[in-house]
């Protein structure tokens, strides 16, 4: 003879493969949103390349005809060359901070990148030609926080320019 379960039993062990089946349901709704959420990051990250893309080339087209660096800089009472010049500066700032907010640099790789370039005596011209630009940007903002580093790197480079390598905030920024 058969051992008989009671009703109880039976009615007990639907409830838990019912708990189950929506707890596996739960975890994969879980792991769909997280994927979900990697896939928004990876566009977001392609499209500030593209943006930032775009504007390359425009800066690139703004450095090889001057009519178009004339429409392109902000910064008056330039020549041809110097206008040229600041351009292309700005264009390798530009890189710098896309290749760190898009995780090629870590913040000491940006760090680096940029003792380097404060080095240049153009770039530290066109550092000194565009602070009313920066004036803009929030502080809290990734451009703001370099603007804010860069600042300090120029200054402690004015004090030992043979210290270069040493200079700048050390710890990145708190976004």
């Amino acid at each position: 003879m058969g051992t008989r379960v009671s009703p109880l039993k039976k009615i007990g062990g639907r409830l838990r493969s019912g708990f189950d089946r929506g707890r596996r349901r739960e975890e994969l709704v879980l792991q769909l949103i997280g994927q979900l959420a990697r896939v928004a990051e990876e566009m977001h990250r392609a499209n500030v390349v593209q943006a930032q893309r775009v504007a390359l080339e425009q800066m690139d087209r703004a450095i090889d005809d001057p009519t178009l660096a004339a429409a392109l800089s902000t910064l008056p009472s330039l020549t041809v060359q110097k206008r040229r010049q600041m351009l292309f500066v700005n264009r390798e700032y530009a890189v710098v901070l896309l290749a760190h907010r898009v995780g090629m640099l870590s913040w000491n790789e940006t760090l680096g990148q940029l003792r380097v370039l404060c080095r240049n005596d153009l770039f530290r011209e066109y550092w000194g030609r565009t602070v009313d630009h920066r004036r803009s940007y929030p502080e809290s903002s990734l451009e703001g926080r370099v603007g804010q580093m860069v600042d300090a790197m120029l200054e402690e480079l004015a004090d030992e320019p043979e210290e270069w390598w040493v200079v700048g905030i050390q710890d990145p920024p708190s976004s």
